[in-house]
C-alpha cells in the first residue's frame, strides 16, 4: 500500500491513488507522489542523472540511434518519431544548433505536461541534456505556458539545482560538453504551441506560424537548425538510455514504443492523468480505469486526443490509445486529452464551444482560418439558438471544408494546423451526430436543458458576430 502522504498527493492531483495500473510499467509518472519528488536530492536517490552520464560516454550518433530504435514518438500531438526527427539537422551547417521544449500546454482537454513540471522537473532536464548532446546543441529553451506559475517556479528551481550540481553549465557531469538551459514564459496564446509560432515568440516577435519548408531542423530559431520536442517526449529519454531501446519498444506496439500519459476529463467518475499501455482501448480507459459515466447515464461521444481530434461515437471506442490505431479509426491520438460526454450533453452546444475557442485563438494570418473560424462559430450559435434553417447545416459543412477538407486528415488550406484543428471537430460531429443537428433546426430550439440558450440567442442576433464581422474593421 502507498504511504498516506502519497495517497493525499494523488487525491489532490486526481491521480489513481492505488499506484500503477495493473500490468503497466510506469515511466514518466513513476516518481509522482513521492515526498519532494521535484528536488534534486529525491531525483538522485532514484538514480537520476545516471542516464546522462551514460549518454556522455557514448557518441551523439549512438544516442540518437538508441532513441530511434526505441520507437519513441512525439507526445505533443503529431506523433512523429523522435530519433528520426533529430537526424534531420544538416551535418554541414556551421550555425549553432538549438533545442526548444514545447511546454506551452494549451490544447483543451490536455493537462499532463504540467504534472511533469510539477512533480519531476529533473526528468525533463535530464532528457533535455541527453537530447541536446545527441544533436550537438549547447543552448536549450523551455517555452512554458505563462499560466503555469508553480510549475514554472519549480522548473526554474530545478534548473538552478542542476547548474549547482554540475549537470548543466560549462562542464556537464565533469565532461567537456557544455549546455545552458533557459526558461521563457509564454503569454497565453494557443497558436504559440505550433512549433514555428513558438520560435517566432522566442525571438520576440508576434506568434505567427511560418511557411514550411524550410523546416525548423534546417532553419529554426534565429535561422539556425532547431529541434522542437514536447515535455513528455523528452521526459522519456532518460529511461530509454538507462534500460535500453529494446525494453522501451517492447512496452508499446510495433510502431509506438513505451507508455502514454492520458488526461481524462468530462463525464467519468474518476477523471485524472493516467499512464497507460499503448494497447489500452478507449473503452477500457473510460469505462474500467475511469469508472464510466455517472449511474444511469450512457456514453454519447468521446474526443480521444484533445479538442482538435475528430470525435468518436460509442460504437467506435474499442480502439487502442495508440497513434496508428486511432489514425485508422479516422481520428488521432493528438496530445492525449480524452474528453468524455454522456447522454446529457448537447453536442451542438459542445461543438459551438469548441468552435468559439478556435475562433478566438486564430492568429488571423490565413484567410480560411481568419474568416472561417468565426463563421463556424456564428453558424453553430444560430443552430443552438433555434434560428437556423436547413441550408445553414450545408453551409457549416462547406465552411469547414474550405478551411480543411476531410477525410483524410492533413489537407488543410492554412499555413499551420490550427485551421485543421478548428475544422476537424465540425466535420466529425456532423458526420457522426447529424440527427441531433437536424433536430435543433427542425424544432427551432435546443432540446436539452438551456443554460447557454440565452447566450446563443444573443450571440446569433448580434451583428458584430456575423460571419467575418470581427475582421472587417
Amino acid at each position: 500500500m502507498p504511504e498516506a502522504s502519497q495517497i493525499e498527493i494523488a487525491k489532490e492531483m486526481r491521480l489513481p491513488p492505488g499506484g500503477p495500473l495493473e500490468g503497466v510499467e510506469r515511466i514518466v509518472s513513476r516518481r509522482w507522489g513521492k515526498p519532494e519528488s521535484w528536488t534534486l536530492k529525491s531525483y538522485e536517490e532514484d538514480g537520476g542523472y545516471q542516464a546522462l552520464r551514460k549518454a556522455l560516454a557514448m557518441t551523439p550518433a549512438a544516442v540518437t540511434d538508441e532513441v530511434k530504435r526505441s520507437n519513441l514518438r512525439g507526445r505533443g500531438g503529431a506523433g512523429f518519431p523522435t530519433g528520426l526527427k533529430w537526424t534531420f539537422i544538416p551535418k554541414d551547417n556551421p550555425k549553432p544548433r538549438y533545442l526548444c521544449v514545447n511546454a506551452d500546454e494549451s490544447e483543451p482537454g490536455t493537462f499532463k505536461d504540467r504534472y511533469i513540471l510539477d512533480n519531476d522537473p529533473h526528468a525533463l532536464i535530464e532528457g533535455i541534456a541527453i537530447s541536446a548532446f545527441a544533436i550537438g546543441c549547447h543552448t536549450a529553451y523551455i517555452y512554458v505556458r505563462g499560466e503555469f506559475k508553480r510549475q514554472g517556479e519549480r522548473l526554474e528551481a530545478a534548473i538552478r539545482e542542476a547548474y549547482a550540481a554540475g549537470y548543466l553549465g560549462q562542464k556537464v557531469a565533469g565532461t567537456d560538453y557544455r549546455l545552458d538551459v533557459h526558461v521563457v514564459r509564454g503569454a497565453g496564446a494557443y497558436i504559440c504551441g505550433e512549433e514555428t509560432a513558438l520560435l517566432e515568440s522566442l525571438e520576440g516577435k508576434r506568434g505567427w506560424p511560418r511557411l514550411k519548408p524550410p523546416f525548423p531542423a534546417v532553419a529554426g530559431l534565429f535561422g539556425a537548425p532547431t529541434i522542437v520536442n514536447n515535455v513528455e517526449t523528452l521526459a522519456n529519454v532518460p529511461a530509454i538510455l538507462s534500460k535500453g531501446a529494446e525494453w522501451f519498444a517492447k512496452l508499446g506496439t510495433e510502431k509506438s514504443g513505451g507508455t502514454r500519459l492520458i488526461c481524462v476529463s468530462g463525464h467519468v467518475k474518476r477523471p485524472g492523468v493516467y499512464e497507460i499501455s499503448m494497447r489500452t482501448t478507449i473503452r477500457q480507459l473510460v469505462e474500467e480505469i475511469c469508472g464510466g459515466p455517472e449511474d444511469g447515464r450512457k456514453i454519447k461521444a468521446v474526443i480521444p486526443g484533445g479538442s482538435s481530434a475528430p470525435v468518436l461515437a460509442p460504437h467506435e471506442l474499442d480502439v487502442a490509445c495508440e497513434f496508428e490505431a486511432l489514425k485508422a479509426a479516422g481520428t488521432m491520438a493528438g496530445s492525449g486529452g480524452v474528453i468524455v460526454m454522456d447522454d446529457s450533453t448537447c453536442l451542438v452546444r459542445a461543438l459551438w464551444r469548441i468552435a468559439k475557442f478556435y475562433a478566438e485563438e486564430s492568429c488571423g494570418q490565413c484567410t480560411p482560418c481568419r474568416d472561417g473560424t468565426p463563421w463556424q462559430e456564428a453558424l453553430l450559435a444560430k443552430i443552438e439558438s433555434g434560428a437556423a434553417q436547413p441550408k445553414d447545416l450545408a453551409m457549416l459543412k462547406g465552411v469547414a471544408t474550405a478551411i480543411c477538407p476531410f477525410p483524410p486528415m492533413g489537407l488543410g488550406n492554412t499555413i499551420c494546423a490550427l485551421g485543421d484543428a478548428a475544422a476537424l471537430p465540425v466535420h466529425s460531429f456532423l458526420a457522426r451526430f447529424t440527427p441531433e443537428f437536424e433536430q435543433h433546426i427542425r424544432e427551432h430550439r435546443c432540446p436539452f436543458p438551456d443554460p447557454w440558450g440565452a447566450t446563443a440567442r444573443r450571440f446569433a442576433a448580434s451583428s458584430e458576430n456575423a460571419p467575418g464581422a470581427r475582421w472587417r474593421a
